[in-house]
């Protein structure tokens, strides 16, 4: 989705590999100049994903001053909404991830595969927001409402889009306490991220994995994942996967190892908080 073939779009390219590809912990200093709206959405991703949340936000806010194409401004409020949820703010999420919807639906005719990628993952967000409010049959009916806008394209989706519905189908069953459902949705998602492009979709396939066997009570397993997802985050730069991976190893682990691991989540945090990301307080009743 959005990879520039010409050569004319050779720096695009370079930004694409970045955000969705081999490159994701290269730092601002090493990544081309944006020279068009579509790259600020790559730059956005590449420094959300590394956890440098102020640099992403500012990217988007460029952005949207820059364009008026429904789909690129459809991407960058998604992107925001998923920024959110990755720091607890899941209510907060759902306002991005709404508006990224309403730039985009209802659709009439034939719809583009960039089009249908962004309805995609307005409604795949929004199924995550649902989900981490504890609105589980809202989360599945979008859920349902994001495959049928796939199965009726007009030509097949891409490997991110559907990786996406089924981390987010995965994390649904999970908190439905239903790991053997699960774990088919996230073993699909690692097939395809293991075919495709993306390092940062291969590692965050590979948690769920984890977080899977660890719901199904197989921990040794979980626990071997977990280690791996840690050391593949610290080699590219990820951040915000590198905090997960330490959370859940730290419950999956005992003694020694479990505070090591929560020390790397603090660390992590603090991280994060100096890139611009601040979590929602376990104390904070807003979701």
């Amino acid at each position: 989705m959005f990879v520039p073939a010409s050569p004319i779009y050779i720096e695009s390219a370079m930004l694409a590999d970045a955000a969705f590809g081999t490159g994701p912990g290269r730092a601002a200093t090493e990544l081309p100049a944006a020279a068009n709206p579509l790259d600020r959405w790559y730059r956005a991703v590449v420094s959300g994903g590394q956890g440098r949340y102020g640099a992403a936000r500012e990217e988007l806010r460029i952005l949207r001053a820059g364009t008026a194409d429904p789909v690129l401004l459809s991407l960058a409020a998604s992107t925001e909404g998923s920024f959110l949820r990755q720091l607890g703010w899941h209510a907060r999420a759902a306002t991005y991830d709404g508006r990224a919807a309403a730039l985009i639906l209802p659709t009439e005719g034939t719809v583009g595969p960039d089009r249908v990628a962004a309805i995609c993952d307005a409604l795949t967000g929004l199924a995550a927001d649902a989900l981490g409010t504890g609105r589980l049959a809202l989360a599945t009916r979008l859920l349902r409402r994001s495959h049928d806008a796939m199965t009726q394209a007009q030509s097949p989706q891409g490997w991110r889009t559907l990786i996406r519905w089924h981390w987010v189908c995965a994390e649904t069953a999970l908190a439905s306490g239903a790991p053997d459902t699960a774990a088919p949705h996230a073993a699909t998602a690692l097939a395809l991220a293991e075919d495709g492009p993306s390092v940062r979709h291969r590692v965050k396939s590979r948690l769920l994995v984890a977080a899977t066997a660890a719901a199904s009570g197989d921990i040794d397993r979980a626990r071997t994942l977990a280690d791996v997802v840690g050391e593949q985050c610290r080699e590219h730069g990820l951040l915000p996967l590198r905090w997960a991976s330490s959370m859940l190893r730290a419950g999956v682990s005992v003694g020694a190892d479990a505070s090591a691991a929560a020390t790397d989540a603090q660390e992590c945090a603090e991280a994060i908080g100096r890139r611009g990301g601040r979590f929602r307080p376990m104390s904070d009743s807003r979701v």
